[in-house]
């Protein structure tokens, strides 16, 4: 990258940072993926229980197998052979996660996280329940506001999403959103989190690379 456009996107990661911390998150930066795993095994304590909600960017940055890997009950909702009810039993207990981690589908200048759902078990984990919630985002993420913030998701995150779960929806054919009815949509639930009224327990881990969708 340019320096000068280094810069600038830096100016930008310290403002959000700011932001994040005025609004009750707490923020952190890591220049890497090896930087970010280090971090997150100095905070998380030995026999936490944890759980993630749905991402690539946990696949990309290597949390999904620091996690499988650690000294940890992980509640892993990837794990071979789980029948729907099986599933459905991990994303309950995932509300008493010790650590919850997951991504977001945007992260504003201004301090909030934008999430987009279909079945809503991660927004809601990411809401209420968790000790702590650990929040991993690339540097494709961040954008100026709340409505680039849902753009994003329409052209980007939902197709993407869409695509990868081989859903039969109009953006898995287009690659753009058009607000479908579709039995297959996986755009159910449109969370904006502005603040969070217990400090210390939502960590938003900034990491200067591309993950995720």
């Amino acid at each position: 990258m340019d320096q000068n456009m280094n810069w600038l996107l830096q100016k930008k990661i310290e403002s959000t940072m700011v932001a994040l911390k005025r609004n009750n998150f707490v923020p952190h930066y890591v220049e890497n993926i090896s930087q970010l795993q280090e971090t997150l095994k100095s905070m998380i304590p030995t026999d936490s229980n944890v759980a993630v909600g749905g991402s690539v960017t946990l696949f990309e940055s290597g949390v999904i197998d620091l996690l499988r890997k650690g000294p940890y009950t992980f509640w892993d909702r990837y794990e071979e052979g789980l029948t729907p009810s099986d599933i459905r039993d991990v994303f309950l207990k995932s509300f008493d996660a010790d650590y919850y981690f997951t991504s977001s589908n945007a992260l504003t200048e201004d301090g909030c996280l934008f999430n987009v759902d279909g079945t809503g078990n991660r927004t809601a984990a990411m809401i209420y329940g968790p000790k702590h919630v650990f929040v991993i985002v690339g540097i494709n993420k961040l954008v100026s506001d709340t409505n680039a913030a849902i753009e994003r998701n329409k052209k980007t995150a939902a197709p993407a999403n869409a695509k990868r779960l081989n859903r039969n929806t109009p953006c898995a054919q287009t690659g753009v959103c058009s607000d479908c009815n579709s039995p297959d949509r996986v755009c159910s639930d449109f969370v904006l989190m502005k603040h969070q009224i217990n400090p210390n327990r939502i960590h938003v881990f900034i990491v200067n690379a591309s993950l995720g969708y």
